[in-house]
């Protein structure tokens, strides 16, 4: 897995919900700062230190800017070690990229580093030198996901989200290699989420960093979503439904048929939209199937000759739908 798709489902959790990242991780810092005033993130301003490719490589970074409780505008670097293995040079990056910000903007800045290795001793919290009387040095907090393995309990009814987020990396760690444990942890994680009052789009988020840390074969990841369909139908949910894994799902079938028709000129638009058909159908009659039992052959033919419109008319209708006359009330 590249660096991008590692970090990409930690930084939207992050950004979306940085309050509470920093009351979890960070009380101390999240106490200090007025979060009845508007945080902002200055990707532009960060993006345009950090050109050094190796240096950002296995890092997500995130410069923010927060208000103090006495007013004053301060600037934070959040550096997340994403990639889970120890790195000779992170104590270094941290102290360059502080220096960098500095520089650059004369503007103090606080680091704090987040690491997901599963090491107890590797904890690099200070870098520096000593020449000829001169001392420059720079320490910084330090928080490991490893910390929080002792504490499943306290996790588990912990009303901040990014308890679920741990025990999701924790949990990831401790299956590795066991799929059959990993659904098990993996579907009550998700019930967990399902019971949290919260948010359509909060709940969205979570869970597909859930969804990212603790990946299962194609068929453990079909009885797993059974059971999410289950749950939604039991509370009116729609957090998770039909309509946003087909988007996904679609979505990621799609990349993988261009991927494949990369450089064929002939019959590839074509190819596209069969297959686009061909997987919304097939989606369909797998939902269709969980929820109502076997569907008779009419209404087979009837999704296997339908187009992508259509198909998509009678998933948003399955959303809610008692029945498969609910489903295909709009044709």
């Amino acid at each position: 897995m590249d660096a991008d798709d590692f970090d990409t489902p930690w930084k939207e959790v992050v950004m979306h919900h940085f309050p509470e990242f920093m009351a979890f991780y960070f009380p101390f810092a999240h106490a200090a700062i007025d979060w009845s005033r508007p945080h902002t993130f200055l990707d532009q301003e960060f993006g345009a230190l950090t050109r050094d490719a190796e240096l950002g490589k296995r890092l997500l970074d995130k410069l923010v800017s927060v208000y103090l409780h006495d007013g004053s505008e301060q600037w934070v670097l959040v550096h997340l070690e994403v990639q889970g293995w120890r790195d000779a040079r992170f104590a270094e990056r941290m102290f360059v990229y502080n220096y960098r910000v500095y520089d650059r903007y004369q503007r103090p800045v606080a680091s704090l580093a987040l690491l997901t290795d599963g090491g107890a001793r590797w904890r690099p919290g200070a870098f520096g030198y000593r020449l000829l009387g001169c001392e420059m040095r720079i320490e910084f907090p330090v928080v490991k996901l490893r910390d929080f393995a002792g504490r499943m309990d306290e996790l588990r009814s912990h009303p901040n989200p990014f308890a679920l987020v741990t025990m999701a990396h924790l949990q990831a760690r401790q299956t590795k290699g066991n799929a059959h444990r990993r659904r098990i942890a993996k579907w009550r994680l998700t019930k967990l989420l399902y019971q949290r009052d919260w948010d359509k789009q909060r709940i969205i988020n979570l869970y597909r960093v859930i969804d990212w840390m603790m990946r299962l074969p194609e068929g453990l990841e079909t009885r797993l979503r059974s059971g999410m369909l289950q749950i939604e139908r039991r509370k009116a949910m729609t957090y998770l439904s039909s309509i946003e894994r087909i988007g996904m799902e679609i979505g990621r079938k799609e990349g993988l048929k261009e991927g494949r028709l990369e450089g064929l000129q002939e019959g590839r638009q074509e190819g596209r939209q069969e297959g686009r058909q061909e997987g919304w159908g097939e989606l369909l009659t797998e939902l269709l199937t969980q929820r109502f039992g076997p569907l008779d052959a009419p209404v087979l033919l009837r999704i296997a000759e339908a187009d992508v419109p259509q198909l998509s008319t009678w998933a948003r209708n399955f959303v809610d739908a008692t029945s498969l006359d609910e489903v295909f009330r709009s044709s």
